[in-house]
């Protein structure tokens, strides 16, 4: 394997400390205009082979050198240390078998890229892997991937794996994760801390057919939104993901966006297709918000304590053409609540939606402080269990597996069935 070492250090502390200069020139930098300013997988990357061109860079600009000269095959090794964020890279193109990977030399000392708009922005990307890095004090979001403007020739086959984005905003629509015009994804074991108080976790503009797995959630105050999902998004997969006191709507499946930055052009929902399964959301005031999509599923999730409602459905596109929030389907959950941080029994319905086309099935429901208490939902539900505790191991430890015997086996996080 070819090892080529970039570095302007001397040879000899390749692999020391990376040494980052401050800010970076405007070539660092996204241009001018671009996507809305107040938002801005087989998923993976693929085989990586035996002929891949190995690159180890120790500073910033080795590594902004190394991503602009990168062609397919080509590995990043970056070295530990800390580095000026600001990055911003323009047509980061692997190929189909031969993706370009970014990442830590050394996994268990990873390199933290620090400050910036964004720590990085990689815009009409494909075939790319990031892999093992910190990203984090960034002042805009902390890592941002889009198509360019180009809304025909979406960004595409984007893995991101292990990476821990924190400390972004704080305050304002500040993503973690931005992602705007992005097909077949994948973002896996990756761990998403305090971003801005009006901004989510994961934010996603108009991205298609995408799998957000494995992932940590948290946030020290009550943020927006943790995974959103919106602007003509379809087809993604929010599986076996941890939301713990993440954010007021845990997952938004739909949003509001701005119909010029709809992705294609709308289609009359804001979000379709949306599987939310197998996940574990502790606390947060809704774990899943239904916001002007057109059809989506929440199964085999255990929601532990939220602050007000199980779920909620709401419209806040109401341009012409937009279909009511419809057709959402809502089974075998596990959901523990207290009665005072229960409000309209559980479900929050908001005006110009169709919660009459919802379907609920063999969800459990307890109340720990009134078991009696159950939900009001908008259509009677099939074979929901009411008044009888799952039986959790340890909640208080962070298990929320079942004891034995428990009566809500085979539901909740859990129970979640494999393919």
């Amino acid at each position: 394997m070819t090892r080529i070492l970039l570095c302007v250090a001397i040879v000899v502390i390749a692999m020391s400390v990376g040494s980052c200069q401050a800010g970076g020139d405007a070539a660092d930098q996204p241009p001018a205009g671009g996507d809305d300013p107040a938002d801005t997988p087989d998923q993976g990357a693929g085989d990586p082979g035996e002929d891949r061109e190995e690159v180890t860079v120790a500073d910033r600009d080795a590594l902004l050198a190394a991503m602009r000269s990168a062609t397919p095959g080509t590995t990043i090794l970056v070295a530990p240390g800390t580095y000026d964020g600001g990055m911003y890279v323009e047509g980061l193109q692997g190929a189909e078998g031969s993706p370009i990977v970014i990442a830590a030399a050394d996994p268990d000392d990873p390199p933290v890229i620090f400050g910036g708009g964004a720590a990085i922005q990689l815009s009409d990307p494909a075939w790319v892997e990031l892999r093992d890095l910190v990203l984090t004090g960034a002042t805009g979001n902390g890592l941002n991937i889009d198509d360019g403007g180009s809304y025909d020739t979406p960004a595409h086959h984007v893995t991101l794996r292990r990476l821990t984005v924190r400390e972004v905003g704080p305050e304002g629509n500040r993503d973690g994760i931005k992602l705007s015009g992005l097909d077949d994804f994948l973002i896996v074991d990756c761990a998403v801390e305090n971003w801005g108080d009006g901004g989510s976790a994961i934010d996603m503009v108009g991205c298609h057919r995408g799998i957000i797995e494995g992932c940590r959630f948290h946030h020290d105050a009550l943020a927006s939104t943790g995974v959103q999902c919106k602007g003509g998004t379809a087809e993604v997969t929010v599986r076996g993901n941890t939301f713990d006191e993440a954010a007021a709507r845990g997952v938004n499946i739909g949003g509001s966006t701005g119909l010029q930055y709809f992705r294609p052009p709308p289609q009359g929902y804001e979000a379709k297709d949306i599987l939310v399964e197998g996940n574990l959301f502790i606390g947060g005031q809704a774990p899943v918000a239904f916001v002007g999509c057109d059809g989506s599923t929440v199964r085999f999730n255990t929601i532990y304590l939220p602050g007000k409602w199980a779920m909620r459905v709401l419209q806040e596109t109401r341009e012409p053409g937009f279909v009511p929030c419809r057709n959402g389907v809502f089974t075998d959950n596990i959901v523990v609540f207290r009665s005072d941080q229960w409000a309209e029994g559980g479900v929050n319905i908001g005006p110009a939606t169709a919660p009459e086309t919802f379907s609920f099935a063999r969800n459990v429901w307890y109340c720990v402080d009134r078991p009696e208490l159950g939900p009001t939902l908008p259509t009677v539900e099939e074979d929901g269990l009411v008044g009888e505790d799952p039986m959790f191991v340890a909640p208080d430890e962070g298990d929320f597996s079942l004891q034995e015997g428990s009566p809500a086996e085979g539901r909740g996080h859990t129970g979640l069935p494999e393919d």
